[in-house]
């Protein structure tokens, strides 16, 4: 069938042409899905809560992609997100990438909010949303229609991939993204499960896709020559770099390994399919954002070194210049050089920007504990940090560095506790999310989204 367009210009819901069957199934062949013996079984709604809902995608043949999301982001104290809704982040990296199609399959009014949401963040990308009710999940037939759907959007001269995304209801009733073909006329299929009971925060959803795509194209280039980056092939070894930045932040931190001998490569999540090759590619990733669990497994598996943390301040700096040099076989004379070019400016722009006064901070994305690291460095009395993403060994580094200033580090943090960590501290300044702003605010404390 034809996909319903969510367009990019209102952020609506419109029907377009009316849902077709397309001749994938022969007369009388039964679907590629199980059928279910009651509407119960597979029409598991948004409010049964979010153990129901685990339960149901396990019994429905979801529990492998389950365990290893608790494995990969593993849960804190309380058991679903708080912040929007974890597609959102896959969302974004599709809506991102050129010649890339996104598919949503989950209830109208998730799909409604997502697509709203990506638009009004700046999404310019019209979204795919194949439609179900109660008697195509139980029969199976909303599988049949997203293949139909995928078959019929599967353009070469539009696309390299195709993106779709099975939200809460479709992964509980066990809808088989992985039965899909994994080439359509030369287009990428990439299915994923982004449910909220399984994918703690919309940061982590990122890593879903992204790690993903980094499977699927390292198992391409496995398999032989693949097409080079828009950018080219850089001409020295590069650093790929794990995590959304700035624009200009890649720039930067190519100046600051030129010294070694070394570039910056690219950023993942990619922009574009073919930057997942240089990626790959690298001398070394550096997880700078370290809750990229799945991407890191991937860079791992095609023999690449991962080191955490991130050229911040005048010793995350030092540290990240040193162990991205000895990874990469730097020698200490050009790790030194490196060092050299750099250390003093930045030392010269904290001394010229000293900060005085107490600050808390709080956020989802996983930055939180490099702007904490930075802000103490800058003369702040910074007493908490929390973030929504969970502890990693690639965030280790910053964790020690932190506590041994005097911050208190959380991690899986919930509002309560970053409501809890400012009402404690009393600071000059929160830094957080938009309830955390909003709790300050309506207190007179300043505060900083």
């Amino acid at each position: 069938m034809t996909p319903t367009a969510v367009t990019s210009d209102e952020g609506r819901v419109t029907t377009g042409n009316p849902p077709r069957a397309l001749p994938i199934l022969d007369a009388g062949t039964e679907p590629l899905v199980t059928r279910h013996s009651s509407p119960d079984e597979a029409a598991v709604g948004c409010h049964a809560g979010a153990p129901t809902l685990a339960a149901a995608a396990s019994a429905a043949g979801k529990s492998a992609t389950l365990d290893r999301y608790a494995a990969d982001y593993p849960k804190g104290a309380h058991d679903r997100p708080q912040s929007m809704c974890p597609a959102f982040g896959s969302l974004r990296v599709g809506l991102r990438m050129r010649r890339t199609a996104t598919i949503l399959s989950g209830s109208a009014c998730c799909v409604y909010g997502l697509t709203f949401t990506s638009h009004f963040y700046g999404a310019r990308r019209t979204v795919g949303y194949v439609p179900f009710n109660s008697e195509s999940l139980v029969t199976g037939q909303l599988f049949e229609d997203i293949r139909a759907a995928v078959i019929e959007l599967a353009d070469p001269g539009q696309y390299d991939t195709i993106v779709v995304t099975n939200l809460c209801v479709p992964t509980a009733s066990g809808v088989p993204l992985q039965l899909l073909p994994k080439e359509i006329n030369g287009v990428r299929i990439i299915g994923i499960d982004v449910p909220g009971f399984g994918v703690p925060t919309h940061a982590e959803a990122k890593d879903v896709l992204a790690g993903a795509m980094l499977a699927y194209a390292r198992r391409e280039a496995e398999q032989g020559p693949v097409q080079k980056p828009r950018a080219g092939v850089a001409d020295r070894p590069t650093v790929a770099l794990l995590g959304e930045l700035f624009p200009a932040d890649p720039v930067g931190i190519g100046m600051m390994l030129e010294p070694m001998g070394l570039a910056a490569g690219p950023t993942v999540p990619t922009r574009e399919w073919r930057e997942l090759y240089g990626a790959l590619d690298c001398a070394v990733a550096a997880a700078i954002h370290p809750f990229y669990t799945a991407s890191v497994r991937e860079f791992e598996a095609a023999g690449r070194p991962v080191v955490g943390s991130g050229p911040v301040g005048v010793e995350g700096t030092a540290a990240w210049l040193e162990a991205v040099g000895a990874a990469a076989g730097v020698g200490a004379d050009a790790i030194g050089a490196a060092k050299q070019r750099v250390l003093p400016a930045i030392a010269g722009a904290l001394a010229a920007r000293r900060i005085d006064g107490r600050i808390t901070i709080s956020g989802y994305e996983g930055s939180e504990l490099l702007v904490a690291r930075l802000l103490v460095e800058c003369g702040a009395d910074v007493r908490y940090a929390g973030t929504a993403c969970p502890r990693t060994r690639w965030s280790e580094g910053d964790r020690e560095w932190l506590e041994a200033h005097g911050v208190r580090v959380q991690f899986r943090a919930s509002l309560e506790q970053d409501i809890a960590a400012a009402e404690e501290f009393a600071p000059d300044l929160a830094i957080g999310t938009t309830p955390v702003v909003q709790w300050a605010k309506e207190r007179a404390i300043p505060s900083l989204y």
